[in-house]
């Protein structure tokens, strides 16, 4: 199977979590791309969706469903999204596509985190693809030297703003031996808006696609 078959398999494999009549926090990503598109097989037992990016609104709103302000929301059952690297306590890296901080919210919000993922996401531990710190503006390079002294190799994403009017800085070079203690660390620094470590609250369960079939691991 292919990587595109792995996404599609796991994303499939995510619809018997999703429970009838409720609303559904959705993340983003080439993933959760797939999963939308499977969602929407059974769009008729979703009530509604919260989302965490405007590109997955719009897949969503294409689809026919309604996208819901997260504050007009009291509870968010399951929320399932994607990660760009997952290590055995279900801590993940996520924020390859941008969306770290809404992601983190609707995550906080949610009773269960459902991670899908293929095998290629699963690591030891973390730190091989790059952490990103979304930051205000004005702060960026206070944080970028903040980030130096911590080991870290830290760079601008060029071109890009967030959902938020902010930019991300990804940070190379870190061995992440503590997710927690080092998510706490640097989302102390004045002016990060949100690192995308997901360690406080990592997945509940993560869905892993390999050639061999779907893998389902509970954390916690």
């Amino acid at each position: 199977m292919n990587q595109d078959q792995l996404k599609l398999a796991v994303a499939q494999a995510a619809l018997r979590h999703v429970p009838d009549g409720r609303i559904i926090g959705v993340g983003t990503g080439s993933t959760v791309d797939f999963f939308i598109d499977a969602l929407a097989t059974i769009r008729h037992r979703v009530r509604a969706t919260v989302s965490s990016s405007q590109r997955s609104t719009e897949r969503l709103r294409a689809h026919g469903f309604e996208v819901l302000d997260l504050n007009a929301v009291d509870n968010v059952p399951v929320y399932v999204d994607g990660a760009d690297e997952i290590d055995p306590g279900g801590s993940m890296i996520k924020g390859g596509g941008g969306a770290l901080t809404r992601e983190k919210i609707i995550a906080e919000v949610a009773e269960r985190f459902i991670c899908i993922v293929d095998a290629s996401k699963l690591v030891p531990r973390l730190g091989r693809f790059p952490l990103p710190v979304e930051v205000v503006p004005m702060a960026r390079e206070l944080v970028r030297r903040r980030l130096v002294a911590l080991g870290g190799a830290p760079r601008l994403r060029d071109g890009f703003v967030t959902d938020n009017g902010n930019q991300i800085l990804d940070v190379h070079g870190l061995s992440i031996d503590d997710p927690r203690a080092l998510e706490t660390q640097i989302n102390q620094i004045p002016g990060v808006v949100t690192v995308g470590l997901f360690a406080h609250r990592g997945a509940d369960l993560a869905l892993v696609g390999s050639a061999e079939g779907i893998d389902a691991r509970s954390f916690g």
